[in-house]
C-alpha cells in the first residue's frame, strides 16, 4: 500500500506508521490528488461510498468500493458510466466472492452434488453499539445494507437475479432496519430466504439443499475456518470438503490490480452490482409496503 488517507492528519499518520505505509494524508481530496496513487479503496460508511467513488473516478483513479456500492440502482449505472468514460476500473468489494469456500460451492452445485438446486438459506447477524454508524440513516445503515447484503448476493450467485421478493423489518437506530428476513424467487422455482441484522448475536451461516442432499456451511462470509459440508439424501453423515485458508482481501485487491493491468475484467462489474442493488431495493421496498416486488430488469 503507498499512501493512506483520513479526515484526521494524525490519525492518518499513526495508521501509516503501524502499517508501514510511507504517505499519509489529513484529507481524502490529498489523498486523490497524489499522482503516484492509481487504485483507491473505499472502506467508508456506507452513505460515502457514492460521493467518494465518483470524486475518485473523476480524479482518474480506478476503484475498489466496500460493499454496498449503493442500493440505488441508478446511483451504481451512474458510477460505471463514469468509470467506463474514463477507462477506469470499479468493482464492489465482496471479499467472500474471491474465495475458494465460495467458488467450490457452485462447483459442488454445478456438478450435481445435491441433485437440482431448491433452497437456499442463509444468515448473518450480530448486536451493533450505540453510536455505530451502520445504525443511521443518514450514513445509508441498517441490516439489509450492512450484513444481509451477503446473503442477497450469495442467492444471486448461486441461483441468478431473482424474478420477485417480500420482506419484513423490526426498525431500530434511528430509523434503519435492525432486524431483515426477505425471500427471494428465482427462475425455475428455486427460493432463498435470508435473515440479517445489527440487534441479535453474531450469527453466520448457509445450507444449499438440492433434490437429493445438502451443502452446509458455518462460516461463509468471512472463511475464517473454510470448510463445506454435504450430507445426502439416506446418508447417515456429513462429508466434509477441504478449503484452503486464504486473505480474501488480498485476493479481491489482486482481482483489480490485475484487471488495471489488463489481464481479465474484475470478478464484480457493472452487471453483478447493479443486480444487487436492484435485489437489495426491490427487498426495502418490500419491507416498506409489506407487498410482493417484482425486481428490475435491464441493462
Amino acid at each position: 500500500m503507498l499512501a493512506v488517507g483520513s479526515r484526521d492528519a494524525a490519525r492518518a499518520r499513526d495508521y501509516a506508521e503501524a502499517r508501514g505505509i510511507g504517505r499519509s494524508y489529513g484529507s481524502y481530496e490529498a489523498l486523490l490528488a497524489d499522482p503516484d496513487v492509481d487504485i483507491v479503496y473505499i472502506s467508508l460508511p456506507n452513505g460515502l461510498h457514492v460521493e467518494w467513488t465518483r470524486r475518485a473516478l473523476q480524479a482518474g483513479k480506478h476503484v475498489l468500493c466496500e460493499k454496498p456500492l449503493s442500493r440505488h440502482p441508478a446511483q451504481v449505472a451512474e458510477l460505471f458510466e463514469l468509470a467506463q468514460a474514463n477507462g477506469l476500473q470499479l468493482s464492489e468489494a465482496f471479499m467472500y466472492r474471491h474465495h475458494p469456500q465460495t467458488v467450490k460451492l457452485k462447483e459442488l452445485i454445478k456438478g450435481g452434488a445435491i441433485g437440482e438446486l431448491r433452497l437456499i438459506r442463509s444468515h448473518f447477524s450480530f448486536n451493533a453499539v450505540p453510536g455505530d454508524p451502520r445504525l443511521a440513516a443518514s450514513m445509508d445503515g441498517g441490516g439489509l445494507m450492512d450484513v444481509g447484503c451477503y446473503p442477497v448476493s450469495m442467492a444471486r450467485y448461486l441461483a441468478g437475479e431473482p424474478e420477485r421478493v417480500c420482506a419484513e423489518q423490526l426498525l431500530g437506530g434511528d430509523g434503519v432496519d435492525v432486524v431483515l428476513t426477505g425471500l427471494l424467487r428465482f427462475a425455475g422455482g428455486v427460493v432463498a430466504h435470508f435473515d440479517c441484522g445489527l440487534a441479535m448475536p453474531g450469527r453466520s451461516g448457509l445450507e444449499v439443499v438440492g433434490s437429493t442432499g445438502t451443502l452446509s456451511v458455518a462460516d461463509p462470509w468471512h472463511a475464517v475456518t473454510p470448510g463445506i459440508e454435504l450430507r445426502n439424501d439416506g446418508s447417515t453423515g456429513a462429508e466434509p470438503i477441504a478449503v484452503p485458508r486464504v486473505d480474501p482481501y488480498l485476493l479481491e485487491a489482486l482481482d483489480l490490480t490485475e484487471a488495471v493491468g489488463g489481464s481479465h475484467p474484475p470478478l464484480l462489474g457493472r452487471d453483478d452490482a447493479l443486480g444487487q442493488a436492484r435485489a437489495v431495493d426491490a427487498l426495502y421496498r418490500a419491507a416498506q409496503s409489506g407487498e410482493v416486488m417484482v425486481v428490475a430488469a435491464g441493462a
